[in-house]
């Protein structure tokens, strides 16, 4: 089913078929859904927190230096947001 260890949208949205009879096209259209409105809230500065699995929330990177790796040359990062993820302790639990 899974290529490797990664489970993809595709292996999510076929253990939806195989729980709740529905049909795959179905299912992708819910996890497509899922994942655009987490995208929506996140960028309107919503946190969305799921019971049991964690909570995405946007956190705000502060400018600074870097060097180029190439280079060595200094060079200036913008400031910036970023998604995050943090998992639920129920979640961490499962996972040790």
């Amino acid at each position: 089913m899974a290529k490797g260890n990664i489970i993809r949208r595709e292996h999510l949205a076929q253990k939806m078929v195989d729980k709740f009879n529905m049909t795959k096209k179905d299912a992708l259209e819910v996890l497509n859904w899922l994942t655009e409105e987490i995208t929506h809230s996140l960028k309107s500065g919503y946190q969305v927190k799921l019971v049991g699995l964690g909570t995405f929330k946007v956190r705000e990177r502060k400018a600074r230096m870097a060097l180029n790796p190439k280079t060595g040359e200094r060079i200036s990062v913008p400031a910036t947001r970023v998604p995050r993820f943090t998992p639920a302790k129920d979640l961490k639990e499962a996972v040790r």
